[in-house]
């Protein structure tokens, strides 16, 4: 008989079975539509990324539309300014995040206003106790609606040179700020606790609250686990999580997983998990946004999907492989194509630079296939264009 802590065996097509049930890429509408399916959709998730790129429509409304087929970029408004389910802040990158969750980011929010904040050690205090007068005096504001401010040079390339936008982004870090509303990447700054109208603030989480929070999130939105895709771009959260992990797996609330081809990296999973399975994604056609969760992790797709992206707005045009935006294509289990897209927002068309045909698909069924991304290229296309 195995021993308890034995892993147990599992070939990539279950564990992409289980990502994408774990990701609600499986089903049609597993959110329904509307502001309570934008805020459902974030739930569950755990985080959607947000992101200033915009060849085509930035990466928050594109994960989304791709779980919500009637999504509308007014419902995504809803939910942050009038709902206020959602908020934005840090995770592994700047993101939506549950408006319930809220209590485990106030640790970090207090250590930044304790000890500052790396990426904004130049705030003067003069200029932070400026911007949260007028916040207090005037309402919620745009950096546009401050129009006196001594323009400074910048730190580095994407720093701003208006001390007074510094200010407010050290404000949002440390939490005494909450960005409100976000029109395009213009994001309209408002008092924390004016913002929120709590009776009385959420109680910061506990370090062992946090590194709960961190796992059951990843169980949640992921299926199987690693110490990596639990802590993504967090190291110092790690080892916390590890004995999480570990005492679980003592009690049998998780299970140690070997993913076919994974080598040393360790995976577990809920028992109930791996005894679901994954319900099957059909030939569902997505489109994917590069910093879609089920890409953002780029080891852990080419290991399950067998599919290694790279982000090549950053790598000189001669040695692109894909193209400078390039889009996954998801058919069913199995990331077929890349496609370099660019929204002509003038002439009011999406503009297809590159196909790359992408894994083993043999070439015969190819006709069928490239019909059924066309399909969805044009519904993507009246995404782009609409509202």
């Amino acid at each position: 008989m195995p021993r308890a802590d034995t892993p147990i065996p599992l070939s990539k097509a279950a564990a992409r079975a289980i990502w994408l049930r774990a990701q609600q890429l499986d089903s049609e509408a597993p959110f329904g539509e509307g502001p309570q399916a934008t805020a459902a959709a974030v739930e569950h998730l755990g985080y959607v990324q947000i992101d200033t790129i915009n060849v085509i429509e930035r990466c928050h409304h594109h994960i989304l539309w791709n779980r919500i087929p009637a999504y509308r970029r007014t419902d995504l408004h809803q939910a942050q300014s009038v709902d206020k389910s959602i908020f934005e802040y840090w995770t592994h990158a700047l993101s939506y995040v549950p408006a319930k969750d809220f209590r485990f980011f106030i640790p970090a929010m207090r250590r930044h206003r304790r000890e500052g904040h790396r990426w904004f050690k130049e705030v003067k205090p003069a200029d932070l106790a400026r911007v949260l007068r007028l916040l207090k005096k005037e309402g919620a504001l745009t950096i546009r609606d401050i129009e006196d401010d001594v323009l400074v040079e910048k730190v580095h390339a994407w720093a701003s040179r208006k001390p007074s936008k510094r200010a407010l982004q050290l404000a949002f870090y440390d939490g005494r700020v909450t960005i409100s509303a976000r029109k395009g990447m213009l994001k309209t700054y408002e008092l924390m606790d004016r913002h929120f109208e709590w009776d009385e603030p959420p109680k910061p989480a506990s370090a062992r609250e946090i590194s709960a929070y961190l796992l059951d999130r990843s169980l949640r939105a992921q299926g199987v686990v690693s110490l990596d895709s639990i802590c993504h771009l967090d190291a110092p959260s790690k080892k916390p999580v590890r004995r999480l992990i570990d005492a679980r797996v003592r009690r049998k609330e998780l299970v140690p997983v070997a993913i076919d081809g994974a080598g040393k990296q360790q995976y577990w999973a809920r028992p109930e998990t791996l005894e679901a399975g994954g319900t099957g994604a059909g030939e569902r056609v997505h489109i994917l946004s590069p910093f879609d969760p089920l890409i953002i992790q780029r080891k852990r797709t080419r290991l399950i999907f067998g599919y290694e992206h790279v982000f090549e707005a950053y790598v000189p045009k001669e040695k692109r492989r894909y193209g400078y935006f390039a889009l996954p294509v998801l058919v069913g289990d199995e990331i077929v194509a890349a496609l370099d897209l660019k929204t002509d927002r003038h002439n009011r068309k999406v503009l297809l630079r590159k196909w790359t045909w992408v894994g083993s698909a043999p070439r015969g069924p190819r006709k069928g296939l490239k019909r059924r991304i066309e399909e969805e290229l044009h519904r993507f296309e009246r995404f782009q264009l609409g509202e």
